[in-house]
């Protein structure tokens, strides 16, 4: 049984791996899909990765809408920090669908002359998420 989850666990970080480009995003995204709420000094020690590449990795997730986050009240003198989340991965799904429709209507019409694209339908990739029946 753990052998089964164990490969089930690289088969999601590979398929992560390869919507998000790197290492680190992936890790983190991952990370924080299985805790949902935490600062980034829980991040660096929960995936092992840099402080400075945690910090930098976040922002620019949270500036590509990747990831969510949520500033913390403190009353003590600093800086109040961070609480991050995951995007739902339907959403993570939707936005890699979206990407490929275009790369992939891109270079379909590249194969058709201008008098051909009137047949031409543009690639729509569907993603039908799962519905309660009541």
């Amino acid at each position: 049984m753990r052998k089964a989850d164990n490969s089930r666990n690289k088969n999601i970080e590979k398929t992560v791996h390869d919507i998000l480009k790197t290492r680190a995003r992936s890790l983190i995204y991952i990370y924080l899909l299985r805790k949902n709420g935490v600062k980034s000094e829980q991040i660096i020690k929960g995936t092992k990765l840099h402080p400075s590449t945690v910090r930098e990795t976040l922002s620019a997730m949270y500036n590509q809408k990747l990831i969510l986050r949520e500033k913390l009240k403190n009353d003590s003198i600093g800086k109040n920090p961070y609480i991050y989340y995951p995007i739902s991965p339907i959403d993570l799904l939707k936005r890699h669908a979206n990407e490929m429709e275009e790369s992939l209507n891109k270079l379909a019409n590249l194969a058709f002359s201008a008098n051909e694209t009137k047949n031409y339908k543009p690639v729509k990739i569907n993603i039908k998420e799962k519905t309660e029946q009541i």
